[in-house]
């Protein structure tokens, strides 16, 4: 896995190994920063259930100002800071070693300008986050990964992969 585009763009990236862990497809993941191109230049973001980080460091690497990361599981904490590491962005960032559901959850009303989730795919976690965020709105951007056969709310934008697809809601 890589940076696929801006400043680290061909930069590696550590990921823990195992079965429970699905980083986000290269090409589904540049689709979704371009579609986010202007959005998140000089932004804030949010990488909710961060795994290895790949979506906030691709999102710094295309002109975000700062991101902050939130994941639980020991393997892909250790994974995400390497790369944090690796990368030189321990000024720009912050770890929470959290579970992602609560932290979104108690978030305030336009903390960030765009948040990323990806939750493991099948579970119910990804409605909490757009049911929380419909509440709190506590981005301008929920941009989420999800299953394709996965309903969500109607009022985003959704562009569809092989088995994979993306929804961008927008305030």
């Amino acid at each position: 896995m890589r940076i696929v585009a801006g400043k680290f763009a061909g930069r590696d990236l550590t990921s823990p190994q195992g079965s429970r862990v699905r980083p986000t497809a290269e090409h589904v993941r540049a689709s979704l920063l371009d579609m986010l191109r202007v959005d998140v230049v000089n932004a804030r973001v949010l990488d909710l259930f961060a795994g290895t980080g790949a979506l906030g460091l691709e999102a710094i690497s295309r002109g975000a100002k700062s991101a902050d990361f939130v994941e639980t599981r020991p393997d892909s904490l250790h994974s995400l800071r390497a790369n944090i590491a690796a990368l030189r962005l321990i000024k720009t960032t912050r770890v929470f070693k959290r579970d992602a559901v609560p932290f979104a959850e108690a978030l305030e009303e336009d903390r960030y300008e765009v948040a990323f989730a990806d939750p493991p795919y099948g579970s119910r976690m990804l409605d909490r986050i757009v049911e929380s965020w419909r509440i709190r709105r506590f981005s301008r951007i929920l941009a989420l990964e999800h299953d394709i056969t996965h309903d969500l709310p109607d009022g985003g934008i959704c562009r569809k992969f092989d088995t994979a697809a993306v929804t961008i809601y927008r305030l």
